[in-house]
Order: structure tokens, then sequence, then C-alpha cells
């Protein structure tokens, strides 16, 4: 589940820039935005029925076979996207890599046996026509099912919040969030809802219910103010990342700690929640990543205290539970025990990955190599979806080569989508296994926490060897 989740998140993150310029669009352009414009805002209606929709099947397309994979996905998509009245994610979801699929299947089964000469012709026309094909499917099939899909989630969602029961969902949320279903509970199932409730009415609740950092908040705080030792040095620098930078994975440690926080969070959602309807709250578009900057960005006109408000409620209840057992608590938290909690994230997460939990060896597959033989031309950082935890350890690691006197490039993407000429990756041990099998001759650093500067020091040495 947790791989299927990553694989729609590595369609939907990619394209957050067009939902923000959509968010953004539709906060100051619609009748009722910020600065009210009938001509620009002829802009709000084909972005999110046609143009979000489309990029999420190119994306999706691509996953599966790189660039020919995107012309056939977009083309795919395009058919299900047109004429729609309601935003065709989940078609774009399943046309895209359908349609990357497919010419995938083609280009395989016609691999060296085209007559020389005629690459082009067989390679254009195939996509051409498999895409054409699809885009026809598309409208006449995939596009009414869809609407009715569309339309009976959110009837669905309409009614659950109608009859006040939308705080319950908190239940499964903030668990799911710490066995790394946040990425498909998000963009799979909530942003599809938000987007479609937020075309209708300006806003939605759904974009807060997984982005809000006020239940992870509050744990953070406990263990500021109740823990001991390293784990009380730690928080402080937990709570920044947390609340101010959106990467929610920095608190999950924590709560395996001692695991009966999970109803701290647990509460700290469902107050959050309550408080979210009870004021009407809602974004005009998915924050990502899930900080309160992000949260404040995609706040409607007159909106920001209604989501402070659940935010800081949320925090408060996730706190005050937190303190409760913490206070109470005979354990003695030291940086081994939050070792210990760090290494059962990783092996949770390769569990749900379907992994084997066993330390993995340098490169992930014995194509890999375990030694640095030459100074990289640059470094990659994977993580599942390429945005969130790989971007803060790619800046930290920019950072130490810097200060190191090395100017080697670092990026950071999607486990997925790393070249297959990598040299050097650095990603998290549950995902190392795949980072191999993509960059078989790549030397992989295991990081497991992103603030952790030893692998950073080992890799620094290993250069120094080279000079």
């Amino acid at each position: 589940m947790q791989r299927f989740g990553g694989f729609l998140a590595g369609m939907v993150m990619p394209n957050i820039p067009a939902f923000i310029a959509w968010g953004l669009i539709t906060a100051f352009f619609i009748p009722t935005g910020w600065t009210p414009n009938t001509h620009l805002g002829q802009l709000v209606t084909p972005f999110v029925n046609f143009l979000i929709p489309v990029l999420i099947g190119l994306t999706g397309g691509r996953l599966v076979h790189g660039d020919r994979g995107a012309v056939v996905g977009a083309l795919a998509t395009a058919g299900v996207a047109v004429g729609a009245t309601e935003p065709m994610f989940i078609g774009a979801m399943i046309m895209g890599p359908l349609g990357g699929y497919l010419i995938k299947l083609f280009d395989r089964a016609l691999k060296d046996r085209i007559p020389s000469g005629f690459e082009m012709l067989v390679n254009t026309f195939s996509a051409g026509i498999i895409g054409g094909g699809l885009s026809l499917i598309g409208l006449v099939v995939v596009n009414p099912v869809m609407t009715v899909v569309s339309n009976a989630l959110g009837a669905a969602a309409t009614w659950i919040t109608a009859i006040h029961l939308l705080p319950l969902i908190a239940i499964f949320i903030e668990p799911g969030k710490v066995l790394f279903l946040n990425n498909a509970i998000n963009h799979g199932i909530l942003d599809p809802l938000g987007l479609q409730q937020a075309k209708a009415t300006g806003k939605s609740i759904f974009f807060l219910l997984e982005t809000d950092p006020g239940p992870g908040l509050g744990v953070l705080l406990a263990y500021w103010l109740f823990g001991k030792g390293t784990v009380k040095q730690s928080a402080p620098g937990a709570v920044i990342i947390e609340f101010f930078g959106g990467i929610h994975e920095i608190y999950f440690p924590y709560i395996l700690m001692k695991p009966i926080l999970v109803l701290a969070v647990i509460g700290g959602g469902m107050a959050a929640d309550t408080t979210f309807m009870l004021l009407h709250a809602g974004l005009i578009a998915t924050a990502s990543p899930g900080s309160i900057i992000a949260e404040m960005m995609m706040a409607p006109r007159g909106g920001y205290l209604p989501i402070l408000a659940g935010i800081f409620v949320g925090a408060a209840v996730s706190f005050l539970i937190s303190s409760l057992f913490l206070s109470r608590s005979k354990d003695e938290f030291s940086g081994d025990t939050l070792a210990e909690a760090k290494s059962m994230v990783k092996d949770m997460k390769a569990q749900s990955k379907g992994q084997a939990t066993k330390p993995a060896v340098t490169g992930g597959t014995p194509a890999a190599t375990d030694v640095l033989t030459d100074i990289p031309n640059r470094v990659i950082f994977a993580c599942e979806a390429g945005m969130g935890s790989s971007a803060m350890g790619a800046s930290l690691l920019k950072k130490r080569l810097k200060d190191a006197g090395y100017d080697i490039p670092v990026e950071h993407l999607p486990v997925n989508q790393l070249p297959s000429d990598a040299q050097v990756v650095f990603t998290q041990s549950s995902l190392s296994e795949r980072a191999g099998q993509v960059a078989t001759g790549a030397k992989i650093y295991i990081v497991e926490n992103f603030l952790d500067k030893s692998t950073y020091e080992k890799f620094v040495n290993d250069l120094n060897r080279l000079r």
C-alpha cells in the first residue's frame, strides 16, 4: 500500500506548483477573491479541469516509460479531461500510467525488430496511434465512469461533513501517517476530494486534514518539556522542522518511543478537525509540505483565523494528552532510545513496502559499488516523492560540502526517477534496494536521520581520500 501511495504521490507532488498557481489565481480573481477580475478569472476552470489532470497524466506516464510514456499518458488523460465538468484527477491517475504501460509493452515487443531507417516512423506513429486511441476511450468510456465516481465521492464527503462525523477521520489519518501512508492518504484520496469541493465553494476542509502540523507539534512540545537528555535536546530542532518546514516524518520516532502517544495525535487531530468544521475553515489548494507557512499561503481571503484556531487547538490537545503520559512515565528517554525508535521507523517503513528489515548493504544490489572510486560530478538525495525529507537532506549535505571546499551539485529526486548513471545516492535504508536497482553503479549512503551528520562526514572523508 505504501509503495502504491508513493507512486500516486510521485504523480502529484511534481505538479504541486500547478496546484499552487491555480490556488493563487483562484484566491485573487474569482468573484469572492482578494481582487476579483472576470477576465483573469477565466484561467480558473481550464486550469483545474484540463491542465492539472493532463500534467498528472503526463507525469504518471513518464514514471512508467520515460518521455514516450509521458506523451502517451498526456494524450490518454486529455480524453478524460475534455468536456469534464469536474476535475478528473482520479481518471488522470489511471490513464496516465496506463498510457505509459501500453507504449512500454509496444516498445518491448518491437525491440530490435524495426527495420533500419524506419525507427522514427514507427516510434512517432506508434505513440500517436496508441495515445489517440486511449484518448478516444477516455472520452467515450472512462470520462462517464469517472464522473459517476467523482460525484459519488463528493456526495459521500458532503454527507460525512453534514452529519458532523468528519473529525473521526483522524482515527485513520494520524496512525496512517506514522505508518508512512501519508502520501497515499493525502494525494491519493484527500486532494481529489478537496479540489472538487474547492472548485464549487472556493475552499475545502479536506486540504487541512492530513497537512495539519498541529498534532505533531503538540507531541514534540511535550517531549521538549518532559523529555530528558538527547531527546529533550533534539525536540526544539524537530519542532522547527515539523512546524515551519512541514516535514512531519521528523516526529514519528518520538511517537514510536512511546506508542501510546498515537492517542495524542489522534486526539489532537480530532480536536483540530472539529474546530475546522465548526469555524468553516478550508484551504484554496493543497498545502505541500504541511507547514504553517504553506497553510497560510493557501488560506482564502478572511480565512486565516479559523485555520490557525484549528491548528493550535489540535496542538494544545495533543500536547496535553502527551504531557499526561510523559509526565507520569518512569521511562528514561535517552539517545539510545531515540536511535532505537528511528530504527523502528526504518523497519516499519521497510515492512510497509514488503521489503526485508535486515540492514541494507551499501549499494543495495550486488551490481552497485561499495567503494567511492572517483569524485562525482553530482550527488543525488532520494526519498519516496523527492520533495520532502530528501530536499531537507540535500540542503544539509550541500552546506557540508561547501564548508569542506567541494563544489559538487546536490539534487533531490524520487527514488524511482534516479538516473541509471548516478554515481552517489543518499537515501534511507528502506529505499536502498530500490535505489540500487535503478542506479546500478552508484555508491549508496544510508541516511536514517537527516539531521545526523555522521553520514555526511563519512562522505566528505571518502572524498578527501581521493584528493
